[in-house]
């Protein structure tokens, strides 16, 4: 008995047995069975089945121009300008730093620094307005009692 034939072999006996009885994915296709695949295929669908954001496997010049083009996004995320602008210099410093070191693959970096002041603009816009708190009730003014001091005593020192 050739290879392929023993294979068949223990293939039926364990259908028979219904050892495939149960298996997740019964009754389901195949995923991508039809679809033809490229020689990165194998690495997209990891990455994707490991939640792996593609930033973080771009080449630098990649990478910082998604940075740029997701920026508002990010600083929308942010409740300070503070924050903000530290966000915006970071990454005017890591470009400036990818601009410093020499390119040795991947794509020409072509990202241009952005504007702190444009970008904390563009911020400020996108803030919803700050809700209107009403100023705080006056204080209702409790008629004070009067009380009369010293009639214990008056009438403690009549008895004798």
């Amino acid at each position: 008995m050739t290879f392929p034939g023993w294979v068949e072999q223990q293939v039926r006996q364990a259908e028979a047995e219904g050892a495939f009885e149960g298996l997740p994915g019964q009754g389901k296709p195949i995923p991508d069975l039809g679809r033809t695949h490229d020689d990165m295929a194998w690495i997209a669908n990891y990455l994707r089945r490991e939640n792996v954001d593609v930033a973080d496997v771009l080449p630098p010049a990649l990478r910082l121009a998604k940075e740029v083009d997701t920026l508002d996004e990010r600083l929308r995320a942010i409740r300070s300008e503070e924050r903000g602008r530290k966000v915006v210099e970071d990454l005017n410093q890591r470009i400036d730093e990818a601009y410093a070191r020499p390119q040795v693959s991947g794509p020409p970096l072509r990202v241009k620094k952005v504007r702190v002041e444009a970008a904390l603009e563009r911020w400020r816009a996108a803030q919803p307005p700050a809700p209107r708190v009403p100023p705080p009730p006056e204080p209702v003014a409790v008629p004070r009692r009067r009380w009369r001091i010293g009639l214990g005593r008056a009438d403690a020192r009549r008895s004798p």
